[in-house]
């Protein structure tokens, strides 16, 4: 079984949390023991993601505090930099658009890799860096966002395309659509908002009164 630096396939928890395994998480029978904070610091990345997700920031907040401070135990700022990613990939994600500044911190120590992915996060990725993303999120070069497979990915690359102010009509649709089948408040409720000022936009009252209504239903207690 193959250990990916990139760990999309998890449910809520982004590619560019690589913790330096010899072995699967699942900790394949036939090879070293996996080291017990690696194995930690990918539950609490995954607790925190979907806490975050979910607007639970109580959660999220202690999740993200326990991951960081397992990868931080290993010394590796890399480690530390790519749980300072998945936090702000969460937030693009969800239409927050604000400097990264945990990633900012530890950029000097990072990989090549993981500056790359930061400069996607905000928007700012160049042709050679792109070679270096995730290959869910290389496909966002040609536009493809429906090749994404992955939610949580999906709903990343959108919030770039919007950062990009590249999204279309079908971008948001696809978004709103993601977040809502995952449960995901926080961004469901971001781009229903977008979604209910380009009906505002196109003069369809009727249309955004009935997203409103939805927004209405999700923070409803």
């Amino acid at each position: 079984m193959k250990s990916p630096w990139f760990l999309s396939e998890r449910p809520a928890v982004l590619a560019i949390l690589a913790l330096g395994l010899s072995a699967t998480l699942s900790a394949c029978s036939s090879g070293p023991k996996v080291p017990d904070w690696s194995i930690n610091a990918v539950g609490h990345v995954e607790r925190f993601t979907e806490a975050y997700l979910k607007g639970d920031s109580r959660v999220e907040m202690r999740e993200f505090d326990l991951a960081r401070a397992e990868t931080a135990r290993t010394g590796r700022p890399d480690l530390v930099a790519r749980i300072e990613l998945n936090r702000c990939a969460a937030r693009v994600a969800s239409l927050v658009f604000e400097p990264c500044e945990g990633f900012e911190a530890l950029r000097t120590d990072a990989s090549e890799a993981e500056r790359a992915y930061a400069n996607y996060l905000a928007g700012q990725v160049n042709g050679h860096e792109a070679a270096l993303l995730p290959p869910q999120h290389r496909a966002l070069a040609a536009a493809d966002l429906a090749s994404i497979e992955d939610p949580f990915s999906r709903l990343v690359a959108a919030g770039v395309l919007m950062r990009r102010t590249a999204a279309t009509p079908d971008t948001v649709a696809a978004a709103v659509d993601t977040a809502s089948r995952q449960g995901w408040r926080r961004p469901l409720l971001a781009w229903l908002g977008v979604q209910a000022r380009l009906a505002e936009e196109r003069g369809n009252i009727d249309e955004a009164a009935r997203i409103r209504r939805r927004m209405d239903l999700v923070t409803a207690k």
